[in-house]
């Protein structure tokens, strides 16, 4: 088979063992139903297959594009857009797939409301916002907003919401407590709509849903980032390993640091710096990311003088990196094709066939 330092860099590569283990383990904690799996987070319907798998058939998607790609791919038993769309033919095209597909699409307003029933869609969930400042009806309105669903023929399902404020937190204690009144919030408000599906969570505090659910009430938790993990939810202590990286390849090397092709192009940076074992990121240009080994201890140290930390030669031109990004979603949307690995040995390509809109 291919080594990875055959491939042409920069180059999106999955550590499979660590793909499987997460998978398994989100498959034990939420098992079946209970996961709606977020493939915004990876955009691959042969990664989305892998997830079907492990048990979970209902998905999340974010955008049309994404709905439609696992539509076709046979992977539409219970598709969920929980996004907003106002674009009537666009919405015309998932409506015309909802005799092979389950198709669900979030509303927030009777903009969103009109929109879905002009395309014919039949079914929605109720957005309500819990705190997060981005998408979702005030609570108080959401009843309202159901009546108003129904009335121009749509099925209601539930509410949906997203807690997404909450899904990195040092104060793991606090995380729970926020999450269990956000999610108060939104039972509530599930009174007042009606439906069966209560849908919200992510990776970060999937194990408060995971392990409080008699608490949260949720049916199901759209967690995605699980499968890959990044930097930012590295932080956290979840049971999940780093599966994705970006090998590069370093093109320029100097005495205190070195330069591979990894960059802005390759990698998403809203949620900071990536990361190389054993090495300092110091900035990411748009074709590039600038980085040092870390200090090591010298080994010249004698009976009256400790040794001092010298840094390690910098790694030559020609010798492979892998960059962790910060954050898997935008990072995957910049790629093609994701590398499947064991070691150095390259098992499989996947298409990241979801990507656009």
């Amino acid at each position: 088979m291919t080594s990875v330092h055959d491939l042409a860099t920069p180059a999106a590569v999955v550590d499979i063992d660590a793909l499987e283990h997460n998978l398994a383990t989100m498959a034990t904690r939420l098992p079946g139903a209970l996961l709606r799996p977020h493939v915004k987070a990876h955009k691959s319907t042969a990664l989305a297959d892998l997830q079907r798998q492990h048990g979970h058939r209902h998905f999340t998607c974010a955008t049309v594009r994404e709905m439609i790609g696992m539509a076709r791919a046979g992977l539409g038993d219970d598709l969920l857009l929980a996004n907003e769309v106002v674009d009537v033919e666009r919405l015309r095209e998932l409506a015309a797939l909802q005799d092979q597909a389950m198709i669900t699409v979030a509303v927030d307003s009777d903009v969103t409301v009109d929109a879905a029933a002009q395309a014919g869609i039949r079914h929605v969930l109720i957005d309500v916002n819990i705190g997060l400042p981005r998408c979702g009806c005030a609570p108080s309105d959401a009843g309202r907003l159901a009546d108003a669903a129904r009335r121009r023929g749509l099925v209601v399902r539930g509410v949906m919401g997203y807690e997404g404020h909450l899904m990195v937190s040092d104060d793991r204690a606090a995380q729970r407590r926020e999450t269990l009144s956000a999610m108060e919030v939104l039972n509530r408000t599930a009174l007042d709509v009606g439906g069966d599906v209560i849908s919200a969570g992510g990776t970060g505090n999937h194990d408060v849903h995971a392990e409080h659910r008699a608490d949260t009430g949720v049916t199901e938790v759209q967690a995605g980032s699980y499968a890959l993990m990044d930097t930012y939810y590295g932080t956290l202590g979840l049971p999940f390993r780093q599966a994705l990286s970006i090998l590069g390849t370093v093109v320029s090397s100097h005495e205190k640091w070195a330069v591979a092709d990894v960059g802005l192009k390759s990698l998403g940076m809203d949620h900071g710096n990536p990361s190389i074992a054993g090495c300092k990121v110091w900035f990411c240009s748009d074709e590039h990311i600038t980085f040092a080994t870390e200090k090591v201890e010298s080994r010249a140290a004698s009976p009256v003088r400790a040794a001092s930390p010298v840094r390690a030669a910098q790694p030559t031109v020609g010798s492979r990196v892998r960059v962790i990004p910060a954050h898997v979603d935008p990072t995957m949307a910049m790629h093609e094709h994701l590398w499947l690995v064991r070691g150095d040995e390259v098992l499989d390509r996947w298409p990241i066939d979801l990507r656009g809109w």
